[in-house]
């Protein structure tokens, strides 16, 4: 019995990461995970994407360095 196109596209992964999240946008804010910045309120860990790299891992405003969308909490894209 033949596969649906969704059930193909799912299994293989087209347009969602790895996490089955889609990709961000440059102005998406995103806010990180509080394992990650613990003792921090939500508004401290939220931050606006302003490069998102071909590697997938994305660029903040006011913070230093690439991190990847496995930092932050769920969204939808």
């Amino acid at each position: 019995m033949p596969m649906l196109k969704s059930t193909m596209r799912r299994l293989r992964g087209i347009g969602k990461n790895q996490s089955g999240l889609r990709g961000p946008v440059v102005g998406m804010r995103l806010v990180f995970r509080a394992e990650v910045m613990p003792g921090r309120e939500t508004d401290q860990r939220t931050f606006e994407v302003t490069r998102v790299l071909t590697s997938g891992r994305i660029e903040l405003a006011n913070l230093q360095g690439e991190h990847a969308l496995t930092e932050f909490e769920s969204f939808t894209g």
